[in-house]
């Protein structure tokens, strides 16, 4: 049965005791809120469709972004651009909100917060993080939650896709700019990426014993890849050239001791050094994939080298220019006004 105690602040804390689950209490204002309460707890639990949401009214969201950051973040590959993320979302207000008391209406008001600092399609990521952090509560933490609120938000509109081409000239400008690069390593990192379509973190993971240059194939363990899938790569003769131009004897790492961050500042100084302001270096693989399909490969082939898993996906990175599609366009039409015409049908009279 349920209890009503007056407290010193001239509020109502009403309890519920019941054998077989666990103690409820509440604080109102009132003590007809609190009757209402327990009567509400109580005939839910005679129904059996008790809920305890004590640790949803008592967890806020800044403890679980912080048990989700020592948990859940370690075990994924993006687990260094995903802690940030999480920092930033527990520096804003919306943090010191319990998760029951998380509501659509609370994010919406976190989702304009940040589109005021930020663009549609980073606002978007951070909502998919804050949705799985709220899953992870709802469904490992036994946290009471009816459902989750950032699924009922209205999701920004993500900036379009990037088209950014690399010219000829300015791929000799860039990499001329890496080779002049105080760490060495730079030049043949950036090199790679360009004529392989790999990105960032596999150039950096790959190992000797997985490249066979007689062959010109490497293997990316499914350890280094997005996917978690194995994957080999052929390798061109030009990639072969950059590879037998690294130093080294050929065992362990290729690019030992290199960080994410690491390439990230040294590709930055050689890329603002080749008056490349609008060029990163997810850019590589922007461009590398385009030119597979200029060089008349298939969705297919193309995909087990990049390791795109649907073509939809793969279509977001392949930007053809417009003028080579026009010339090739030329090149069709006139193959086609070079064949004969048909002779004239002359079994009718």
């Amino acid at each position: 049965m349920g209890t009503i105690q007056k407290r010193a602040a001239g509020t109502y804390q009403a309890k519920i005791r019941r054998r077989g689950y666990p103690p409820q209490s509440r604080t109102f204002t009132t003590r007809a809120d609190a009757q209402r309460w327990i009567t509400e707890q109580e005939a839910a639990i005679s129904r059996g469709v008790f809920v305890d949401t004590s640790t949803a009214r008592e967890m806020l969201l800044q403890q679980a972004l912080d048990r989700y950051a020592a948990e859940v973040t370690p075990t994924k590959k993006g687990a260094d651009v995903e802690a940030l993320r999480l920092r930033a979302m527990a520096r804003d207000p919306v943090a010191r909100y319990s998760l029951a008391t998380l509501t659509p209406a609370v994010i919406a008001a976190w989702r304009d917060r940040r589109l005021v600092a930020v663009s549609g399609s980073t606002v978007n990521r951070e909502l998919n993080l804050l949705h799985h952090v709220l899953e992870v509560a709802r469904k490992d933490w036994s946290v009471a939650l009816p459902e989750n609120p950032a699924s009922m938000v209205r999701r920004p509109t993500s900036a379009p896709a990037r088209s950014r081409r690399l010219s000829p000239e300015e791929q000799t400008t860039l990499l001329d700019a890496c080779r002049a690069a105080r760490v060495r390593w730079l030049a043949p990192l950036v090199e790679l990426a360009l004529l392989t379509g790999m990105r960032q973190g596999e150039v950096r993971s790959l190992h000797w014993e997985n490249v066979d240059l007689d062959q010109r194939t490497l293997v990316l363990d499914a350890a280094a890849t997005k996917t978690t899938r194995t994957r080999g790569v052929p390798l061109s003769t030009q990639a072969c050239t950059v590879l037998e131009s690294i130093p080294g004897d050929r065992t362990g790492p290729i690019f030992p001791g290199v960080t994410r961050n690491a390439v990230k500042l040294a590709f930055d100084r050689a890329r603002r050094r080749a008056g490349l302001a609008d060029f990163r270096f997810h850019d590589t693989r922007h461009e590398a994939t385009t030119r597979f399909f200029e060089m008349g490969l298939s969705d297919s082939e193309v995909m087990s080298i990049t390791g795109h898993q649907t073509t939809a996906m793969l279509k977001r990175y392949t930007h053809l220019r417009a003028t080579d599609l026009a010339r090739k366009l030329d090149r069709l039409s006139s193959t086609q006004d070079r064949v004969p015409a048909p002779p004239p049908d002359t079994t009718r009279s």
